[in-house]
């Protein structure tokens, strides 16, 4: 790696959930302040930090393949796995050429002093300047704010790679919102493993909420996921002010009792729908999203037709499909009727149609309709935003949308969302 007066360029990857992003999002900021230029990951670069996620084996596969393109783009680079999959087998990341750290969740936020330490990095490269964090300006900002899970789902890995629950101060939260919105950001993001459990020092989520709301400027306020249990009516009756994004994602994972029960999940369809009811009562025009596994262990045809039949009920606004996939160390790694891939792939097909079809029907709700859209990018004059509830919009336009709130009046399906004519 060439050093002498140039500032090292580092560039970051992240794969997983939103609580990843939001981590990559605050590592790549503490690398700005240690003087690193941050670049994007198709840019030569010296450094690059992949944040990796290894809920399933294709995440695992994923990663090493990013590893490997980044290593043929820029052989001479050093290259870092970070996060859970280098929890979860540092061992196995490694070995891939160019990868010189492996680092877990409890070290990666170290990684610009890890890799001074390490040798891997001179501190003669390394240029602090002014601007810092929030130079490049984005629209939204994904703030954690819990980490761990105490649940143990018997599929799941989660809660081996990230620990058991801890929760943010308050203080903290407000403050780094607060940051984020004099640096221009209009939209932020609460994420962590298992939000709805936040709780800190009796704290609960829906008095951060409160808080948040009363206390920062930030337009619009957004929340990852929850589970159906955690939804009140206390908890609801907070979007009843408007900058909180209409938009719910709770995991069901199957729309069947007994499978569900196999899962260890904490609550039963019936708990599933009132959280439905509950969220719709209050904010009707609420998004609402999911995650399905197809394919768990000893689901029965007629079980997995249950979990059809019940997603077609609810109507969801996007499910996100899974096929199975056995973690090491699990409960369910080890249960006996382990479906097979050709049976999983044709299952994970029909809920993906499925998915496909409550999308359209959701998103064709709002033709004629008009939506606040925050813009985020443009592709050949082609610019894509999100509205509140989680609809992806497209329009054309020779004007800089960047982080602009627009007025959008929808007027047709396109693609994975909706076309619309931004309203002067």
């Amino acid at each position: 790696m060439s050093k002498g007066t140039r500032t090292i360029r580092a560039a970051f990857d992240t794969l997983g959930c939103k609580l990843n992003q939001a981590e990559a999002e605050s590592l790549s900021e503490k690398f700005v302040q240690a003087g690193y230029q941050v670049v994007a990951p198709d840019d030569e670069f010296d450094v690059y930090i992949l944040n990796t996620c290894t809920v399933t084996h294709i995440a695992d596969r994923k990663a090493r393949h990013l590893l490997r393109m980044a290593h043929r783009r820029n052989p001479g680079a050093v290259l870092v796995a970070a996060g859970c999959y280098a929890e979860h087998a540092a061992s196995d990341l490694i070995k891939i050429d160019g990868v010189r750290l492996a680092v877990g969740n409890h070290e990666k936020m170290s990684l610009p002093q890890l890799l001074i330490e390490s040798g891997l990095v001179s501190s003669d490269g390394l240029v602090v300047t002014a601007g810092g964090v929030g130079a490049n300006l984005r629209t939204r900002s994904f703030i954690s704010i819990q980490d761990g899970c105490n649940n143990f789902c018997s599929y799941c890995i989660v809660p081996y790679v990230r620990g058991r629950e801890k929760s943010v101060s308050p203080g903290m939260i407000i403050k780094e919102i607060s940051e984020k919105v004099s640096c221009g950001y209009r939209e932020v993001v609460l994420t962590g493993t298992e939000i709805g459990s936040y709780n800190y020092d009796g704290l609960t989520l829906e008095s951060l909420i409160d808080i948040i709301l009363k206390e920062t400027t930030v337009e619009r306020l957004r929340l990852s996921s929850l589970q159906p249990q955690e939804i009140t009516p206390g908890l609801i009756a907070l979007w009843k002010n408007g900058r909180l994004c209409s938009h719910f994602h709770m995991s069901l994972q199957s729309g069947s009792d007994t499978v569900l029960k196999r899962m260890r999940r904490l609550y039963t369809t019936a708990d599933y729908l009132g959280a439905v009811s509950l969220i719709r009562s209050v904010a009707g025009e609420a998004a609402i999203t999911t995650d399905i596994i197809a394919g768990f262990p000893g689901e029965s045809d007629q079980e997995f037709s249950e979990g059809h039949d019940f997603c077609k009920q609810i109507g969801f606004a996007r499910i996100h499909v899974f096929s199975y996939s056995k973690r090491r160390g699990t409960a369910a790694s080890i249960m006996p009727d382990q479906i097979s891939p050709q049976v999983k792939k044709k299952r994970s097909d029909i809920m993906l149609k499925l998915a496909e079809d409550s999308a359209a029907a959701f998103h064709s709700n709002y033709i004629g309709k008009n939506l606040r859209v925050l813009w985020e990018q443009a592709d050949n004059g082609i610019w894509s935003g999100y509205s509140a509830n989680y609809i992806k919009v497209y329009t054309e336009s020779d004007s800089d949308l960047t982080n602009v709130i627009s007025n959008v009046s929808v007027e047709r399906l396109y693609g994975d969302g909706v076309w619309g004519e931004i309203k002067l």
